[in-house]
């Protein structure tokens, strides 16, 4: 009785794939009647993903039906659709390849290339060290990077891909004067860690309150302590869009492009640092929208030209290198320029990138005669693990 069982299920699977291979063998002849020309499911897949997706496959822009026979117009002269109600495919999607650009549809949907934006400002002097800021950030980052970069006129020229900032979700604002030690992409993480009323994220500007500049000379309000560095700003714009800020000008919230002039113009006299002055401001009366990352994610001069006193940079390494006051250009702080003339030397090359650590290390022995030099391994400590990870050999290659 099994056995009997057995062959009626096998002849009953056989009739079904049978009836689906006479609904797709009527489709094509169909699609030919037509001058469709139906190919090869491979071609019709091919042509689609060139075209650009849904987008293409429906007309839009340059891609009409002569340009795509195989598109959304012979769908609608053929009632070919008839899969659509049953196997809830696209109702553009039709004939014999009907699973095929479905599949590549709703792949290539649920799984959407997240891209990293990135601003800067670049004023006066300051070409050649955005270009370095930019080669640091490529070097290391897997995702997709968007750079914003905003010049002054005689800039314009020098940067190949000058983007206007528009709407975004979110933003990595960074001085400069900012190399990246490890890749942009774990910053970016640290957006899922906002909690529902931050906006943004910055360090503190000092660790050790002793040595701080706000909380010893401030004449305006500033966050926390020892107040934030603006030197690196990860944000989320939409929320800042949206927000409403408290302040001591009204008893009326503010939206973020209605605070910002009324500020300047109240502590125009007392402000010394611009717009971190005024990010000081906004998040005192905030400081439940901001987020504080380590100081190893904006390393700066003043974590170690007194001694150290940044702990995480101790355990982990540098993540982000600040050099603020000039010091990739001057003899001051020896240990950050010779980073930074690394950078600025090293090519995109895989053998050139590897090759920069044990150069830089003997350069940076050099500097133990200050402050900074003597704790001169963590200037390479994460460079020296974003190389390896970078540049790690497959299993294969082992």
């Amino acid at each position: 009785m099994r056995r009997y069982l057995r062959v009626v299920v096998l002849c009953l699977a056989c009739g079904f794939c049978s009836l689906l291979y006479a609904f797709s063998q009527l489709a094509v002849s169909l699609e030919e009647g037509a001058g469709g020309g139906g190919g090869k499911p491979q071609a019709a897949v091919a042509s689609w993903l060139a075209g650009g997706g849904r987008g293409a496959v429906r007309g839009t822009g340059g891609a009409g039906p002569a340009a795509h026979p195989g598109g959304s117009g012979r769908c609608k002269d053929f009632s070919l659709c008839y899969w659509n109600p049953y196997w809830m495919l696209p109702s553009d999607v039709c004939g014999m390849n009907c699973f095929w650009e479905a599949a590549f549809r709703y792949s290539l949907k649920i799984q959407p290339v997240e891209k990293m934006h990135l601003a800067v400002v670049a004023c006066g002097e300051r070409l050649e060290e955005t270009m370095t800021m930019l080669k640091s950030a490529i070097i290391f980052s897997m995702k997709p990077l968007q750079f914003h970069i905003f010049a002054e006129d005689q800039l314009h020229h020098s940067f190949k891909d000058r983007l206007i900032l528009k709407e975004v979700d979110s933003l990595l604002y960074v001085d400069t004067d900012i190399l990246f030690l490890r890749p942009v992409d774990d910053i970016w993480s640290l957006l899922k860690k906002f909690n529902s009323t931050q906006i943004a994220a910055m360090a503190p500007e000092h660790e050790e309150p002793r040595i701080g500049w706000y909380n010893r000379f401030a004449r305006h309000p500033y966050y926390g302590k020892t107040g934030v560095n603006s030197g690196v700003m990860l944000m989320n714009m939409t929320r800042m869009r949206r927000k409403y800020f408290k302040n001591d000008m009204t008893t009326v919230r503010l939206q973020w492009g209605d605070i910002l002039m009324p500020l300047l113009k109240k502590y125009k006299l007392n402000i010394t640092w611009g717009d971190q002055d005024l990010l000081n401001i906004v998040f005192f009366h905030n400081p439940e929208s901001l987020f504080v990352f380590p100081c190893q994610w904006n390393y700066r001069p003043d974590h170690c030209i007194y001694g150290s006193n940044c702990q995480e940079a101790e355990e982990e390494g540098i993540f982000i290198l600040h050099g603020n006051r000039g010091v990739y250009h001057d003899d001051k702080q020896p240990a950050f320029r010779a980073v930074y003339e690394a950078l600025r030397n090293c090519s995109f090359e895989d053998d050139n990138i590897r090759s920069l650590l044990k150069p830089l290390e003997l350069e940076l022995q050099k500097t133990v005669h200050t402050y900074c030099g003597k704790i001169y391994k963590i200037f390479i400590k994460q460079l020296a693990k974003s190389v390896r990870d970078r540049y790690a050999t497959s299993p294969k290659e082992k």
